[in-house]
């Protein structure tokens, strides 16, 4: 009976064993699905981060690209714009131009017209 006590009792504990061992197996299988399908996100991740991130670069190179074009664009402007004329510097062109006024400057043979239409008409009066 000893022995079969002691034989019983080397049965559990190989049981005992023996499931110890099937619920480690179990586990490991889910730890290692687990490590599988985090290598999957991970692969996954990089690869949608590899293509935002070109996506990123390409827009900051039209942007780089863009904007030393518009700085090129308000070079030419600023240089430019010296050549154009102050609202002051129109104001005393156009007082010049109404001082002036070259529209009602007679000429000499038009006074010499006038002249000679006075002496008419004054003769035809008399």
């Amino acid at each position: 009976m000893v022995e079969e006590q002691q034989s019983n009792s080397v049965n559990d504990i190989f049981n005992d064993i023996n499931v110890k061992l099937r619920d480690l197996e179990e586990k490991q299988n889910i730890i290692k699905d687990r490590v599988l399908l985090i290598g999957e996100n991970l692969v996954s991740q990089k690869s949608e981060i590899e293509s935002e991130l070109l996506e990123i670069k390409t827009k900051i190179f039209d942007l780089s690209d863009e904007l030393k074009r518009i700085k090129m664009t308000l070079t030419s402007i600023i240089e430019s714009s010296n050549n154009f004329a102050r609202k002051t510097e129109l104001d005393i062109m156009r007082k010049q131009f109404e001082m002036f006024q070259p529209l009602e400057i007679a000429r000499l043979t038009d006074v010499e017209r006038m002249i000679e239409k006075a002496i008419n008409s004054k003769k035809q009066q008399n």
